[in-house]
């Protein structure tokens, strides 16, 4: 059992391999966490457990470091739940009524249940164990036990409180379109940090995630205490720090412009809010969560394809012709996958029309999908497809059949971005229109591969046909019913992949990724900035889930001019692909591609299924460096390592750099390297890089002797 509960001093205990949670009961009824570190005893946690004031404008110290913070009594700190009750009083108070420790599929769930005093609601606490993972996953279910409506005004997933430490440094990742996962560390003062989106999804300005150290922790060592957010709308992470040294982290569900109406005998359910604990470091942080992505998280569907996708080569202008052309070529690199981009439907000749007529359009393909889907099974690729179906274009057949289909307010304007608006997807109507296009593409075509793409944040969020005193739900809604449609479509095609990709990085999350193969990680495709977005990216999500582009040599972002490798070294770090138009390719460059593209497919395991290690002890060099470790599938240990210079400087030799991961007793060949060299030495005295000049860079390939 690793969830335990002594009734003599009200103490629960979740074990892990490498960690303890500990909470109880104190003297008041309030759910006090105790501790959240190293293993302990439960027992040694019980001089913590107790009410706690220091004057009488800080009378309730302990409800500083509650379990799950309700708003009412003396409570100044951020809400958990906040409700508003028929009546229209705004006060909660919930007592300990009980808690269920269950079993099932190998994980331990504990369930704690409050109730409040007076009014008929109750709290289910809920936190699932994965010892092996040394995670704890947390969500709270909101229960209308009575005969009125309840207003929740703010519902969180999760409070998570920090140990005492000499600083709280926060790390997360914050961005902007072409900029997303850009790593900020911050030291917490008093008050109130809060990361959040306010824009309809997860958003590429700031990812659902937090870590926090005292200071000292490095990729390598250090105590860090983490936790990642599985929502794909507005969410909230707020960190707060008190007078009296207190950190609490709370997230879920942004209450700003939002409410639920809980209506009687129904259930609210949060998002999961997963957490964690190590004692070794960013590094073991990052390989943590990959593991949980891979164990719990994300679809297992094997290692993921190399891709083709014809966007930078076409734009708008497609046609069966062009497509097949580029599919011939795509083919002789390699490619197991082609991937058709917007402009296949509908009056879709630019971005300003066909949005939502998800119809072939004649003109560009004659004989419809079926002859361009033909030639490229016929080629040995698999096809894949382009949608938006949460958006549409004013000049649209969709949109003048169905002007109130799309968030508004009848008195005001609606704003146009990328000329388009977004469809209320919480509309019984919208939603069937969606799954019934949806289920037509996919089961009159031979299609392996959706590429769902939104490029449109909420705005005028106002649904019609709703109750007038409902409208803030809005924002909770869209994302149920878009989980809702992918969960349809993934029973009834379950052999087609599915890709998330939202404006750039937006919608990337644990929520998300329960549904989604893999994701688009940044509209910014230039080889060198890519390097910092994927390495922001891969603090949390896995290299197997990011898709990376090799477009053209001169990068269309900031005019950069790299070469075929390095462009393609910086994609291999995750699942490759190739945006460039290879009908300007000359037949040196097509052969090159040709031969780093089966060069991927042979380590292409390790990136996609090993153990990923940052190898930042260089960068004051201008060196990014990025390893990964896994088996052979002989019971040998294998490895490869991507290596980037900058820019050399003053004539300087770089110095060497040192592997992690390896066995040290064991002896590793490395291509392009002559001898044996020791796991030990390697680790230790580590390797020689010859890069030179600018933007330069190699891929070595270690396998053990």
């Amino acid at each position: 059992m690793n969830i335990h509960f002594d009734p003599v001093l009200r103490i629960f205990s979740i074990s892990t391999d490498h960690s303890s949670y500990v909470f109880g009961i104190n003297d008041k009824g309030i759910l006090q966490h105790l501790y959240w570190g190293d293993p302990v005893a439960a027992a040694d946690c019980a001089p913590l457990l107790g009410s706690r004031s220091h004057s009488s404008f800080d009378a309730a110290l302990d409800r500083e470091a509650e379990e799950y913070a309700y708003w009412g009594g003396l409570s100044y700190m951020e809400p958990s739940l906040k409700v508003r009750w028929h009546d229209g009083v705004r006060d909660l108070r919930l007592d300990y009524e009980g808690y269920a420790i269950e079993q099932q599929d190998g994980r331990e769930t504990l369930t704690i249940m409050l109730k409040d005093e007076y009014y008929p609601l109750q709290a289910r606490l809920i936190y699932t164990v994965f010892p092996g993972l040394d995670l704890i996953e947390r969500s709270a279910v909101i229960d209308n036990c009575g005969s009125q409506d309840i207003v929740l005004e703010n519902v969180q997933s999760a409070a998570w409180t920090m140990p005492v430490l000499p600083r709280h440094r926060l790390t997360h990742v914050t961005g902007k379109w072409s900029g997303e996962f850009q790593l900020r560390n911050t030291d917490l003062s008093e008050g109130k940090t809060v990361l959040e989106s306010r824009r309809g999804f997860t958003d590429g300005h700031a990812n659902p995630w937090f870590a926090i150290d005292g200071g000292n922790a490095s990729e390598q060592s250090g105590q860090v205490w983490f936790g990642a957010l599985a929502w794909s709308g507005n969410w909230k992470i707020v960190a707060e720090k008190t007078a009296f040294e207190l950190v609490r982290v709370t997230g879920g569900i942004n209450d700003f412009d939002s409410e639920w109406t809980l209506q009687p005998g129904h259930s609210f359910a949060t998002p999961t809010f997963v957490g964690g604990y190590v004692s070794d470091g960013f590094g073991a942080m990052s390989r943590m969560l990959h593991r949980y992505q891979y164990e719990v998280v994300a679809p297992d569907r094997g290692l993921r394809k190399v891709l083709y996708n014809s966007w930078e080569a076409t734009y708008f202008d497609v046609n069966v012709q062009d497509q097949m052309e580029l599919a011939e070529r795509a083919s002789r690199l390699g490619v197991e996958l082609f991937v058709i981009d917007d402009g296949w439907f509908g009056q879709r000749n630019h971005d300003h029309a066909g949005l939502g007529d998800w119809t072939v359009n004649s003109d560009k393909f004659p004989n419809g999908l079926g002859e361009l889907i033909h030639k490229v099974r016929g080629l040995g690729m698999e096809f894949g497809i382009w949608v938006e179906p949460e958006a549409v274009n004013p000049d649209s057949d969709l949109y003048r059949s169905h002007p109130d289909w799309v968030y508004h307010f009848p008195t005001r304007s609606r704003t146009e971005l990328r000329n388009q608006l977004v469809l209320n997807l919480s509309m019984p109507e919208v939603k069937s229109y969606i799954l019934s296009f949806m289920s037509e593409l996919l089961g009159q075509h031979d299609i392996s591969f959706i590429k769902w793409d939104m490029n449109r944040t909420i705005t005028e969020p106002g649904m019609h046909n709703h109750p007038l005193n409902r409208q803030k739900e809005l924002w909770t809604r869209h994302v149920h019913s878009l989980y809702e449609i992918w969960a349809e479509l993934r029973e009834k095609f379950p052999h087609v992949a599915f890709e998330t990709c939202a404006g750039g990085g937006s919608r990337i999350d644990f929520g998300m990724l329960r549904y989604a193969d893999q994701a688009w990680p940044s509209d910014n495709t230039d080889a060198f900035d890519r390097l910092s977005i994927q390495e922001g990216f891969s603090y949390v999500y896995t290299p197997k889930l990011m898709t990376c582009w090799v477009t053209e040599e001169i990068s269309g972002m900031n005019k950069r001019a790299t070469s075929i490798a390095y462009r393609f070294h910086s994609a291999m770090t995750g699942t490759l692909g190739i945006g460039a138009n290879l009908n300007h390719w000359s037949k040196d460059q097509l052969a090159e591609a040709a031969a780093l593209v089966d060069q991927y497919k042979a380590i292409r395991p390790l990136v996609q299924e090993g153990r990923q290690y940052r190898l930042g002890m260089l960068k004051h060099k201008g060196v990014e460096a990025v390893q990964y470790v896994g088996s052979d599938g002989n019971g040998g240990e294998e490895s490869v390592l991507f290596a980037f210079l900058h820019s050399q400087k003053l004539g300087d030799r770089l110095p060497r750099l040192l592997l992690q991961g390896l066995n040290p007793d064991k002896g590793y060949r490395i291509d392009g390297i002559d001898g044996v060299h020791s796991g030990q030495s390697l680790m230790r005295i580590g390797i020689e890089l010859p890069l030179r000049g600018d933007f330069d860079s190699l891929m070595y390939h270690i396998r053990e002797q």
